[in-house]
């Protein structure tokens, strides 16, 4: 048995009520969600319940159209990936900073498979109406002792309508007001008692029972059946597998903050625990005086590992002010103060039941004998019975049976006694069919717009019939732009507690997926526009909004961007307008082996000044300007330059002379002094001119080789 303290027993006793109370209030949606994703995911889960029993041994057909409906909106989604972007919360321009933090985020998303966590939280979302994904803190190398740095992990929740609890009181769709959260996994029996020492089948069930109903005891449930609060109850202990939860609590913690005034007027502020005695004492000595004191607000998160006996582990406070669990939901609404949830299967689920029960009577009738079949009594045919069992082999012209007669003689019967009905599709099936295909369409959307293929079809007729399929799905993308705008605010308040090193080096990935690379916390530089000096690519005071934009995917928004520059180019005519547009479709165009092409006009147009260089490009592009052979324009122009300054110098020269000459009573000596000076700014202008023939005939060389290219 776990050893705790009795702490750890009140945060167990607390949680296990706090469980109980969440899976008793939510349970009928929860149970209707999980079903909803058996629905549409799993063969034969559409028979489930009352329908399997009353079509016992008769055939049993699904016609999943339910499954191609959330297939269509989750294909659509993974077309039109959501990005996150950081703002600055004041306005000011921060650009350096913001590209930083959204190309950290990209690199986190990457390196963490966070595309697994999304897709499975939209997809639950859709199918059931509830998914999560959550965010954490791991060590960059676990595997290496000398690695101390840690990287923020985006990674799935499997299973959230049975998994994530958030406290009854959070309304908002994010969660972001949760004050508590657990998320239940599941671990194989013998390894969780290998690894803790642990035997689950010795655990309190009673106290256990007793918690939970103390709590029901305070709900609206306390009618409802004894079968039904089993139900209710969560079990931790199963024959296979034993369930544990990691357990998130919100504290806010009273800081007193004392703030004193430094000998050159600035305001430094100090919490308890930074003001210890010797910082007391260093400030008096410094001349700084303490000018007053207020308390303001702290507010943390501590973690938890929870089973059904005991608390297994504190981790303490984790990065970040925020629960790191973020919830994406399909469709939700608040209905007698409860949060209700849906996604797309749940009203369509009906309509794809009858239409299965129609689909599955119909191909039972179908199945029955389509010939009349004559009936006779046993004496007509028993001399003949061969010839009727190999009718359908032999096919013979006819058949013969034998007339029954009277006592008398007289014929009773010639032919069959009767004859067999073939069987007949009630109207009313018939009709039921056409009404529940066009309540399915109603339901789930039609697609048969979209399934047609039209010659040559105009741009708008195809935008038009985007736009009227995403309508169908726009809810579903735009909850999953709230889920992933609050993993934007998550991240940033975990990257200003654990991406703060001095002089570490981190991967960043641009928005078309260029890798990048930066120093944190590199070197002092001064702010132009409030002279701050701080400490560059520094996260830990950074101040963003975080926004999301729903856009294609990456390789989709390359192709349009290709179509949208080769189009574009037929309405220009200047040359350089041109050679930009054909760098960027370059840069944007898809295929196997063009990764070289793509970087090579990647530089062109870094070059040519049209897209901002990287750190890395910087440094190479000011190597090779330092190595650059001259360029032949640039010494002719250079020549010019000093032919210009030379013929300046020469006519200062002349007006020196001149005046000279003018004043008879000068001395000889300034004349010679004139005539010096003119013989070497003529000197000078002797060389200006030759180099400027020079460059000039190199330029005329260049310009011919161009003319002749």
């Amino acid at each position: 048995m776990i050893k705790q303290t009795q702490r750890l027993m009140d945060i167990h006793d607390e949680a296990m009520r706090f469980i109980n109370d969440v899976q008793s209030a939510t349970y009928d949606d929860r149970q209707q969600a999980t079903g909803d994703r058996r629905f549409y995911s799993i063969a034969g889960a559409q028979w489930e319940g009352t329908l399997q029993q009353q079509f016992e041994n008769k055939p049993k057909f699904e016609i999943n159209k339910v499954h191609l409906s959330v297939i269509r909106i989750f294909n659509e989604y993974r077309n039109n990936r959501i990005d996150v972007e950081f703002i600055p919360k004041d306005g000011r321009e921060n650009q350096s900073l913001s590209d930083l933090c959204n190309g950290l985020y990209r690199a986190d998303e990457q390196d963490s498979c966070a595309e697994e966590a999304y897709d499975n939280a939209f997809e639950e979302a859709v199918g059931g109406g509830m998914g999560a994904f959550r965010l954490r803190c791991d060590y960059e190398d676990e595997y290496n002792e000398d690695n101390e740095h840690q990287r923020i992990r985006i990674e799935p929740i499997f299973d959230a309508d049975r998994s994530v609890f958030f406290d009854l009181g959070a309304k908002r769709q994010d969660k972001s007001d949760a004050k508590k959260c657990v998320v239940v996994f599941s671990v194989n029996k013998d390894e969780y008692i290998s690894s803790y020492n642990d035997n689950p089948d010795l655990w309190d069930k009673k106290s256990l029972t007793e918690i939970f109903k103390s709590s029901l005891a305070n709900s609206d449930l306390t009618s409802v059946p004894q079968a039904m609060t089993e139900t209710l109850y969560f079990d931790w202990n199963s024959p296979d597998v034993v369930y544990l939860a990691d357990y998130y609590v919100v504290e806010d913690q009273k800081i007193k903050v004392s703030v004193y005034q430094t000998i050159d007027g600035e305001e430094e502020k100090y919490t308890e625990e930074e003001l210890d005695d010797e910082k007391v004492q260093f400030l008096e000595a410094t001349g700084s005086i303490k000018i007053g004191e207020r308390t303001t607000k702290k507010r943390r998160v501590r973690k938890y590992l929870l089973s059904g006996g005991g608390v297994l582990a504190d981790y303490g406070y984790i990065a970040g002010r925020n629960i790191p669990i973020v919830p994406v939901y399909g469709k939700r609404w608040f209905v007698d103060n409860k949060e209700r949830f849906m996604g797309q299967v749940r009203l369509a689920a009906d309509a794809q039941r009858l239409k299965n029960m129609q689909m599955s009577k119909l191909a039972e009738i179908s199945a029955l004998s389509s010939i009349e079949k004559p009936i006779f009594d046993p004496e007509q045919i028993d001399q003949f019975s061969v010839e009727w069992s190999e009718d359908n082999i032999v096919n013979r012209p006819y058949l013969r049976a034998k007339v029954l007669k009277d006592m008398n003689g007289g014929v009773v019967t010639a032919g069959p006694v009767g004859y067999t009905k073939v069987p007949q599709i009630p109207p009313a099936m018939a009709a039921l069919l056409q009404i529940t295909d066009q309540d399915i369409k109603e339901i789930l959307g039609s697609q048969e717009a979209s399934d047609q293929i039209v010659r040559n079809p105009s741009g708008i007729a195809v935008q038009n019939i985007q736009e009227r399929l995403d309508m169908q799905s726009f809810i579903y993308t735009s909850n999953m732009g709230k889920a992933n705008k609050r993993a934007g605010e998550i991240w940033l308040d975990m990257a200003k507690e654990i991406y703060i090193e001095d002089g570490r080096r981190m991967k960043t990935v641009g928005q078309q997926g260029e890798i990048g690379s930066i120093v944190l916390n590199s070197k002092p530089i001064m702010d132009e526009k409030t002279g701050e000096i701080r400490n560059e690519n520094d996260l830990s005071n950074a101040s963003f909004d975080v926004s999301v934009t729903v856009g294609p995917s990456s390789i989709s928004r390359r192709m349009s961007t290709v179509r949208s520059l080769t189009s574009m180019m037929g309405i220009t005519q200047d040359q350089q307008t041109i050679k930009v547009l054909t760098s960027m479709a370059m840069m944007n165009i898809e295929g196997e082996g063009i990764q070289d092409v793509r970087d090579y006009f990647r530089k062109e147009m870094v070059t040519m000044g049209v897209i901002k260089p990287t750190e890395e490009e910087a440094k190479e592009m000011a190597i090779a300007m330092q190595t650059k052979p001259p360029d032949p324009n640039s010494q002719y122009l250079q020549a010019a330059a000093e032919q210009a300054q030379a013929e300046a110098a020469q006519a200062r020269a002349k007006t020196v002379l001149t005046i000279s000459q003018a004043k008879e009573s000068d001395s000889k000596i300034k004349l010679n002094l004139a005539s010096a000076a003119e013989k070497l700014a003529g000197a000078h202008l002797d060389e200006a001119k030759f180099n400027m023939d020079k460059a000039k005939t190199a330029h005329e060389m260049v310009m011919s080789m161009n003319d002749i290219v």
